[in-house]
């Protein structure tokens, strides 16, 4: 006979694909949806409750998670809900804002795409870059040379 956390390791993997290049494993079943708080993250019904994905699996993993620490995607893919280092990390608030941050900047982990730069001057470290993503408006670029592609001066 297995175990609780048998079964729920067995319920999460028969909705994950693992990705062979990343190593992420997808989750591929429902998830909280495209706007709100937790938009994007996956979701399931385990015991009659609706569970974050992540959290069911890091908990049937490595347990409790305490009350001032938080799961942190660090390969920066909400849908992958494998429990191990460099995937799903336990971290403090201030160092999941702090990744969340450098995302944003840098465009860190392996979850695709290239890596945001300043519309005008085209420089991936442009403070203006940071600024342009907290606002609606374009960034104004006071560097000289500004709005040259690289090559291009």
């Amino acid at each position: 006979m297995s175990s609780r956390r048998d079964r729920i390791r067995a319920k999460i993997m028969a909705r994950v694909e693992i990705d062979p290049v990343t190593g992420c494993y997808v989750w591929t079943g429902p998830d909280s949806g495209k706007t709100g708080r937790g938009k994007g993250y996956p979701r399931m019904s385990l015991d009659g409750q609706t569970v974050a994905v992540h959290i069911a699996m890091w908990t049937n993993e490595h347990g409790y998670i305490p009350g001032k620490k938080e799961l942190d995607h660090y390969c920066r893919n909400r849908l992958c809900v494998r429990p191990d280092k460099g995937h799903v990390e336990m971290v403090t608030r201030k160092e999941n804002a702090k990744r969340r941050e450098q995302a944003k900047r840098g465009m860190i982990g392996h979850n695709g795409g290239p890596a945001l730069e300043c519309v005008e001057c085209f420089d991936v470290d442009c403070t203006q870059l940071t600024r342009a993503a907290r606002s609606r408006s374009p960034p104004r670029c006071l560097r000289e040379g500004a709005g040259t592609p690289p090559g291009e001066a």
